[in-house]
């Protein structure tokens, strides 16, 4: 499952790991939009900064987003603004409109290719259209200048919609090759296939890789989706979603990005060379029967409404959603404000992931933007605990449905259990233990409780879990 902008994707050249007695000023873990971004805005500033990935460049998020980018986001205005006052909404919409505006500098100034589209999002039933109004009403609070339209020109059903102008859309792997080549031009360093295993904090952060290389840095900065470190336990206040993408040749030019307001999304854009992406059909990671059923959704929907495309990518994405929308940009307790994590952007990475660089990287520089004191270091109000408690407990379910499964699986040659036996490795998560569960759709082993997921070998690709899966011992059933 390649998507269409990692297929086409220029590989990003690697430099030499610093030396054992080579003290860095800051380490970025991950080589997504946050970490390139924010390693870019230190080493711009004189900074000497590493940027370490576990596998290449843009291989996780953000290399499989639909490329969005746009302040108009769905339903997500009217989501913060159940939860937060308005004031939070406000520094919301600011920050990602200070995120949009610099990554389309950014673009402009480096020869990335950006399309200007308009930002839809649009009711596909009656039973959608009081969560799209409500959409509008949150856009206009924050000034936005949106509009309603009773009807839109596409083929697609729809009774309604809320509609923003001159928004943006691109290939993020695009906007990545850029970023790492303009870091290396600033003096920063980039590391692919250096996982990060562990940090200690004994005077300065030593940073371990898988390898046994140790690297040492003042600041440390965790941009790796969900934090691979557990001390601030981010892993407990976040959903980790998975949702599907095709790209379909020969399906006409659209005119603007288009999301329905409805749970089973569908998301629309075209891409340059007459292309349609497709996406939507979304779960909890690992809580599904089949991932594969998914990706037929999306099938049947596409061949339904655009017939004469045809299908060239298919793909899926893993997004963390925060308990009152608003993500966590933050310092973990107890690194003595060295270690900085920024996650939960709820598929909204093309802008929000801009503004948590800037917002770490004024931590470190000191000139912190004033939206970013508003938006961070919040209490939870009680809604956000309420679904900080709902999300643990759907966490506590998956343990239950887990032990369940063992029960009706003691039996050789029965579901997931017999396929981890074929594949040589222990069906354990080995990030807080949960009963894996096999992605039929990418086949890998995903964990239903905090969406660590693994190749069919045993092999990390997603955290937090750090470590491999354990190998079956051949003389063990």
């Amino acid at each position: 499952m390649t998507s269409l902008w990692l297929d086409r994707a220029t590989a990003v050249a690697d430099d030499a790991l610093p030396g054992p007695d080579e003290t860095l000023h800051t380490v970025v873990v991950g080589a997504g939009l946050t970490g390139l971004t924010t390693a870019l805005l230190l080493a711009r500033a004189g900074l000497r900064v590493a940027c370490v990935e576990a596998r290449e460049v843009g291989a996780v998020t953000t290399g499989r987003t639909t490329g969005k980018v746009s302040l108009l986001q769905g339903t997500h205005l009217s989501r913060i603004r159940r939860h937060r006052p308005q004031a939070v909404t406000a520094a919301y919409v600011e920050a990602n409109r200070e995120g949009m505006e610099w990554l389309l500098r950014f673009c402009d100034d480096h020869g990335v290719a950006v399309q200007r589209r308009t930002a839809v999002t649009y009711a596909a039933t009656p039973t959608e259209l009081d969560s799209v109004r409500a959409e509008h009403r949150a856009a206009v609070s924050t000034d936005l200048p949106v509009s309603w339209h009773d009807r839109l020109d596409v083929p697609f059903p729809h009774v309604g919609a809320t509609v923003l102008h001159d928004q943006a859309q691109l290939d993020a792997m695009e906007v990545l090759h850029a970023l790492a080549l303009q870091l290396q031009l600033h003096g920063g360093t980039l590391h692919q296939h250096h996982r990060v295993t562990s940090v200690s904090l004994t005077g300065e952060p030593a940073v371990h890789l898988e390898g046994g290389e140790v690297l040492r840095a003042a600041q440390v900065v965790l941009a790796t989706g969900t934090p691979v470190l557990d001390r601030g336990l981010h892993f407990a206040r976040l959903e980790p979603q998975r949702s599907y993408a095709l790209a379909l040749s020969g399906g006409g030019p659209l005119d603007g990005m288009y999301l329905s307001g409805g749970s089973d999304s569908r998301s629309l854009r075209d891409a340059p060379g007459d292309m349609l992406v497709v996406g939507g059909s979304g779960h909890v990671v690992g809580r599904t029967t089949s991932e594969l059923e998914h990706l037929d959704a999306l099938r049947t929907w596409s061949a339904t409404w655009f017939p004469d495309a045809v299908e060239t990518h298919h793909w899926s994405a893993q997004d963390y959603s925060a308990p009152d929308g608003v993500p966590i940009v933050d310092r973990l307790p107890g690194s003595q404000g060295r270690i900085h994590v920024a996650t939960g952007y709820e598929k909204w990475g093309m802008t929000n992931a801009v503004a948590a660089a800037r917002t770490i990287s004024g931590e470190i520089l000191g000139s912190v933007p004033p939206w970013a004191r508003t938006l961070h270091g919040r209490r939870p109000s009680v809604a956000g605990l309420g679904e900080v408690a709902r999300i643990n407990l759907g966490v506590a379910g998956a343990v239950a449905a887990g032990a369940a499964r063992v029960a009706r699986e003691r039996l050789p040659g029965a579901g997931a259990a017999a396929s981890a036996r074929e594949c040589g490795v222990v069906g354990v998560c080995t990030h807080l233990g949960g009963l894996l569960r096999w992605n039929d759709a990418e086949e890998s082993w995903d964990c239903p409780l905090h969406g660590s997921r693994f190749t069919r070998d045993g092999d990390v690709l997603e955290g937090p879990a750090t470590e491999p899966l354990r190998r079956r011992r051949p003389d063990r059933p």
